[in-house]
């Protein structure tokens, strides 16, 4: 009998309050893009998609360089608009922040997906110079380690100089054997090429990062990265998967 892994991969279960994360997440993303004003420019279409766009933040001064951070849900949900607060960080060391949105499942399989991110920040690399910084969370973990695997060759892969995954899915295998396969479709042949686990990175900086109090699944599939490509790995004491 073929096990189910459904449970394993359920982070909303077994997080308190769960359901109340997602509508705080937007208010507060809505009321930093207030806050910005100009500096926010948002829906800039990278693609003829509806959801090829993203979000750019611009600091004060002449951006020192452009950090990307790449939103999860599993690839089924979520847009760049729960996010925009996670900026400020960079925006006050001056880095520009570009937010890619990509078409989800099932309209998109993940290798579309992560052609589509690529796009987006080949966008968003003609308009802020400098270095590249990738990073993002659980399913955007899975993608922006895909932007450090050396199966790809973007036409800003010279400026790209660190990449972080946030609790990423960097082994698809076991997602295979969960219900939400009913709509990624992930096949072991997808699961071979789009698991950044299986492939060699690009040999730059590495920082895999997760939370302590995540599902022992993704603890794992952090340390998996991490030993993989032999990069430092950060787990952060008392956070979960949506805090």
């Amino acid at each position: 009998m073929k096990l189910d892994l459904s449970r394993d991969y359920a982070n909303a279960d077994f997080i308190p309050d769960a359901a109340e994360y997602p509508p705080r997440w937007v208010a507060k993303a809505a009321a930093f893009r207030d806050r910005l004003g100009d500096r926010a420019r948002c829906g800039i279409s990278y693609g003829e998609g509806a959801r090829q766009t993203f979000d750019l933040f611009l600091p004060e001064t002449t951006p020192a360089g452009l950090l990307v951070f790449i939103h999860g849900g599993y690839w089924l949900n979520f847009t760049p608009a729960h996010w925009s607060h996670l900026a400020a960080g960079a925006l006050a060391r001056d880095w520009a922040v570009a937010f890619p949105g990509y078409t989800l499942a099932p309209q998109a399989r993940i290798h579309q997906i992560t052609d589509e991110v690529e796009a987006a920040i080949s966008a968003a690399a003609q308009i802020i110079d400098g270095p590249i910084v990738v990073t993002g969370h659980s399913a955007g973990g899975h993608l922006s380690a895909r932007m450090g695997c050396a199966d790809r060759n973007p036409d800003w892969a010279d400026r790209l100089v660190r990449v972080v995954p946030i609790s990423p899915v960097a082994e698809l295998g076991p997602l295979i054997q969960t219900t939400m396969n009913q709509t990624l479709c992930i096949s072991r042949e997808e699961a071979m090429f789009e698991s950044p686990l299986r492939l060699d990175s690009v040999g730059l900086p590495v920082t895999v990062w997760v939370g302590a109090e995540e599902r022992p699944v993704f603890l794992d599939q952090a340390r998996w990265l991490a030993d993989a490509w032999g990069v430092q790995r950060v787990v952060v004491l008392g956070r979960h998967h949506f805090d």
